[in-house]
């Protein structure tokens, strides 16, 4: 293990983004997301959870597939080329890591998102444990431990300074890279990191959501939760506005379109949410045709749906950004605390 001076992060930084890319937490007008570092960029690794998750590292908001070119009546096509450059993500927490995870079995499984598939070969994810969890936050219901986040490099900021843990072959290839940066650490500096992990787990223990039970969500439960009535009111106050897939780790649903650049087309993928009216809209109209449904469909899929096909893993990883974004309140915590009131199918 090793550590670095808090003071020195900026040449650590350097250092990383000389070889390649660096995307780590900066501030643009107030608002803290994951960003290319600059020498003038304003890192924030204080900040517990970025307003986006860091997912787009790996699944970008939006990105070309390929060009059409259109020369008289000679068509060209050209595909967009995959990820070749190397890059690092530096501060992402644990929760969002299991958020890659999560995407990783969905874009890695037959058949393979080639694009996908090239940014997780090429990125390394340097992972921070959470200092102080929110309020918000209940990442320990789906067996997360946010002061042991577990990446290709694990660290810790404690006391000024930054603890570095190499944990795979990518992870000790960065460390070789910046290691005239790093210090060894001592038996000291491991009673200072386990003291820290303590007094993180036990924030985690005191925190409202820790204690939300998850009994009842399964694969098996598909019949009992889909035609539950709780639907029908839990529903009625979602506006529809997809904040809540926006800003969530393990939403992977995109749409493709076509951009008329004036001498041929442009054919990207976006993010798209199952909460439009227009989602997964076919020629022969929408298999979901209400907000209610749609509304019950979002979290089916996180705990019912995703599991059944997954060993159990859930599709949420409790990082709170629906909690405190929806402005409807109806994020996830409800929907499970309301089955658990109501018996779920009385």
């Amino acid at each position: 293990m090793y550590k670095i001076a808090k003071e020195n992060l900026s040449a650590l930084f350097q250092s990383i983004a000389e070889n390649q890319e660096l995307y780590l937490p900066v501030e643009v007008s107030g608002q803290v997301n994951f960003k290319a570092w600059t020498q003038d960029a304003n890192v924030s690794l204080e900040t517990l959870k970025t307003v986006k998750s860091p997912k787009d590292a790996f699944f970008p908001q939006s990105e070309n597939l390929y060009t059409v070119q259109r020369e008289g009546k000679k068509l060209s096509i050209e595909p967009q080329a995959l990820k070749e450059q190397n890059f690092v993500v530096f501060g992402m927490k644990a929760c969002d890591i299991q958020g890659v995870k999560v995407l990783d079995n969905v874009f890695l499984s037959d058949p393979i998102d080639s694009f996908y598939a090239a940014r997780r070969e090429h990125g390394t994810i340097v992972a921070m444990a959470c200092h102080e969890p929110e309020e918000s936050c209940f990442c320990k219901v789906f067996g997360i431990d946010c002061a042991e986040p577990a990446a290709d490099v694990a660290t810790w900021m404690v006391d000024g300074e930054l603890y570095w843990k190499a944990l795979t072959d990518k992870g000790e290839a960065l460390t070789k890279a910046v290691e005239s940066l790093l210090t060894e650490a001592d038996g000291t500096d491991a009673e200072k990191l386990e003291t820290e992990k303590t007094a993180i787990r036990a924030i985690v223990e005191k925190l409202p959501y820790s204690d939300l039970s998850l009994e009842g969500w399964n694969g098996d439960a598909l019949t009992e939760k889909f035609n539950s009535p709780v639907w029908e009111e839990l529903y009625k106050p979602c506006l529809a506005c997809g904040t809540c897939t926006f800003v969530c780790p393990t939403c992977q649903c995109y749409d493709i379109k076509d951009y008329d650049t004036g001498h041929g087309v442009k054919r990207y993928r976006c993010w798209d949410s199952c909460m439009y009216s227009d989602f997964t809209m076919m020629a022969h109209g929408n298999n979901r045709t209400s907000q209610l449904q749609r509304f019950r469909q979002r979290f089916m899929h996180k705990l019912v749906y995703y599991p059944a096909n997954n060993n159990g893993m859930y599709s949420c990883v409790g990082c709170g950004r629906c909690v405190e974004k929806c402005p409807a309140s109806l994020n996830i915590v409800k929907v499970i605390k309301a089955f658990e009131k109501q018996g779920g199918d009385k």
